[in-house]
């Protein structure tokens, strides 16, 4: 099993977030870093502050040299995919090939509702969801685009450079719904991420998508399965192991350990010891 944080970009600051991703870029437990893409802080006050994602994630890729990284995950109704393309083909090259490129199909009312951003039926979400992965790797790989869909519609678009990562960096698609979200993973990701739930649920969703992934000829073990490990305030290492070790029986490849505030890069090296024991990690 292989392991990763997240700092959520809020209530917290810029220098805090800095030093813990610059301590984290010096620990080998942790093979990539995350955070998220939203306006409002979420699950606490929406009053609070809260950085913006794809920003702070270039800056923290020019403050470090070994992590991957990326959003869990971009709301694809924030921006064109077009516009998504030219910015993880831009941070891919300024990262020097460190990008994972997390999406989902949008969900925040509040947010979407306070800044005039369509989010939409649910199907409607979803049915623009696919049109934009689509369009996404034909940006991040072909020469040329032409795209004729609902809601995107391209013509002979192109998106220069290109990142390192061929032929397009990896596809992250977090979310656990059966109808759409694990269909459009097992045709257009590398990686799946649970959002959470008991190991059972992990199993099932994990079940679902193998057999998604069977329906189109593709080898479920292409994806990588990861799945959040809450480490809240009060800094209990012993269960973010306890979690990891339970998902893991079920199949996870990746915990992701979401590091509550305050921001303090001392956890890591507790955070690491404690994995590094359970004999999770090689």
């Amino acid at each position: 099993m292989r392991f990763a944080f997240k700092t959520a970009p809020q209530n917290t600051t810029w220098p805090d977030m800095l030093a813990l991703w610059q301590e984290a870029d010096q620990i080998d437990v942790f093979e990539s870093g995350w955070t998220f893409d939203h306006f409002y802080p979420i699950f606490s006050d929406s009053n609070g502050p809260c950085l913006e994602g794809w920003t702070t994630l270039t800056a923290l890729a020019q403050a470090t040299t070994r992590l991957r990284l990326g959003t869990l995950v971009t709301g694809i109704h924030y921006r064109h995919p077009a516009v998504l393309a030219n910015m993880a083909a831009a941070l891919d090259i300024i990262s020097n090939g460190r990008l994972e490129l997390g999406i989902g199909a949008g969900w925040n009312d509040e947010e979407s509702g306070a800044y005039g951003i369509e989010l939409g039926s649910l199907k409607d979400r979803f049915d623009r969801f696919e049109e934009a992965c689509q369009v996404l790797i034909s940006l991040l790989s072909q020469e040329s685009t032409d795209f004729a869909g609902k809601f995107y519609q391209l013509k002979g678009a192109r998106n220069e450079p290109k990142g390192p990562q061929r032929p397009h960096p990896p596809i992250c698609i977090g979310g656990s719904g059966e109808k759409r979200t694990l269909p459009l993973t097992a045709r257009y990701a590398q990686h799946w991420n649970f959002v959470g739930g008991t190991p059972e649920q992990f199993a099932h969703k994990r079940d679902v998508l193998a057999a998604r992934c069977a329906d189109i000829g593709r080898d479920p073990k292409e994806i990588t399965l990861s799945a959040h490990l809450r480490l809240g305030e009060d800094r209990n290492y012993g269960q973010v192991v306890e979690d990891a070790a339970a998902l893991a029986a079920e199949g996870l490849d990746l915990g992701i350990v979401h590091i509550a505030p305050p921001h303090d890069p001392v956890i890591l090296e507790s955070l690491a010891e404690a994995i590094r024991e359970s004999g999770l990690v090689s």
